[in-house]
């Protein structure tokens, strides 16, 4: 269906920037913000950015979303349009609460090089020197008559294939999809799961897989493995390593596994896109294609791969982290030289997803703009989650770019190309 919302006029610069100051997230707080002119972004250009993102709110294509851009560490751009939930004529703001889902696989990689760093683990440990159950893997090879043959792994799985994608297992499709769906291992979405996720991983770890590791690059559980391995690192919980080395040190304190009753009203509502290019609200229950479990489920599957809600201003700050070397406001999370190894390519040709890409530990990374054909910057590093969220860093430029919604299925949706497009064209120096 297509909904209608109230039209909004782009900000005039003085409007923008007092808005901006005037914020109450965390990240208007704690980093300073810019006159965008004073970093080299155009006001007037930033204003064809939130034209064009409020067409899609005007035309029923979006019900709501936040876009976020920090440039030389500043915010030069935080704006919240269309609406939290149009049901209810809830408008959306800019601390509205998303589910990020694979935006949380670059947490639990940060998460996992400190364990690195620390000297506890390396990249090459075998999974299987701290999950036992990934001792001995297996791997399903099709046959010609639909079935399949199990054999052994050709190596053990290290800590580096679950960090690049590369220790060849899906999200239980491929040759064995059967065994998967007997298991009730299948799909990303564990926030109703009533097991740890270390219990999960472990009857995982029975299972055959898709391909040998580092023959292939196959994105699904790997993060969730690697959140598994952290906690049997650790010795605490995904969910407390994550508040206590990460959220809490970064003051990003909208971002949990499962959402505070308190904030219940501040998450935003999933919508669908339909076949006519509108949008229909989510089922109240059902996974990942519902509104989910992430207030009232039973709150014990951590999932490193998918689970994390949060807002832009909170993810923005985890990023300038990252673009930083590894530090923000005096809280050093990895080293320089930690960051550097995130985010080059480690796969070779082997990632499939785009020309001129590859992937590090816990990243696309753009290796060669003209091939990509997009906007951006050779080194710039970026990732997505199921819901339509974005992001991207691009060092070269000193950007940080968070854009959140909630659509899924997205159908055919250009938006992220439209948001990439229009704000590198802001960019005038």
């Amino acid at each position: 269906m297509n909904l209608p919302f109230p039209a909004r006029r782009p900000l005039a610069l003085a409007a923008l920037v007092g808005a901006l100051a005037l914020s109450s997230t965390a990240l208007a707080q704690q980093t300073p913000v810019a006159v965008p002119e004073a970093v080299g972004v155009s006001s007037t250009r930033l204003d064809r950015l939130s034209d064009v993102l409020q067409g899609y709110v005007d035309e029923g294509r979006l019900a709501g979303m936040v876009a976020l851009l920090t440039r030389g560490g500043k915010v030069v751009y935080h704006e919240a349009f269309g609406q939290r939930d149009v049901e209810a004529g809830a408008p959306m703001r800019r601390d509205s609460i998303f589910r990020i889902a694979s935006q949380s696989k670059a947490v639990t990689s940060v998460a996992a090089m400190m364990l690195v760093e620390e000297g506890r683990m390396l990249l090459s440990d075998p999974v299987g020197k701290y999950l036992p159950a990934f001792a001995d893997t297996t791997v399903a090879v099709a046959g010609d008559d639909g079935g399949y043959d199990v054999v052994e792994s050709k190596r053990p799985i290290t800590v580096r294939d679950l960090l690049t994608h590369s220790a060849g297992i899906s999200y239980g499709d491929g040759a064995a999809v059967a065994a998967y769906q007997e298991a009730e291992i299948y799909g990303w979405y564990f926030a109703d799961n009533d097991e740890p996720i270390g219990v999960t991983v472990d009857r995982l770890a029975a299972l055959p897989f898709n391909a040998h590791p580092g023959d292939e690059w196959i994105y699904r559980y790997s993060s969730d493995i690697l959140g598994a391995l952290i906690e049997r690192v650790s010795g605490t919980d995904l969910d407390s390593f994550f508040r206590e080395r990460i959220l809490d040190p970064l003051g990003m304190t909208d971002t949990h596994f499962y959402l505070p009753v308190e904030k219940r009203d501040r998450l935003a509502t999933v919508y669908a896109a339909t076949p006519e290019g509108g949008i229909e609200r989510s089922p109240d229950v059902g996974g990942m294609i519902a509104q989910g479990a992430y207030v009232d489920g039973p709150r014990k599957s951590f999932s490193g791969g998918a689970g994390l809600l949060s807002t832009a201003s909170d993810y923005a700050r985890f990023l300038q982290m990252l673009l930083a070397g590894g530090a923000l406001d005096g809280e050093r999370l990895l080293s320089p030289k930690t960051v550097e190894l995130m985010t080059v390519n480690h796969v070779a040709d082997r990632f499939p997803w785009a020309a001129g890409a590859g992937f590090g530990l816990g990243f696309r990374v753009t290796l060669d703009l003209g091939t990509t054909g997009q906007y951006g910057s050779d080194g710039a590093y970026s990732w997505g989650g199921a819901y339509h969220t974005t992001y991207w860093v691009d060092p070269a430029e000193e950007l940080v770019a968070v854009l959140m919604t909630q659509l899924i299925p997205a159908g055919n949706s250009d938006l992220q190309a439209k948001f990439q497009t229009m704000v590198y064209q802001a960019i005038v120096r």
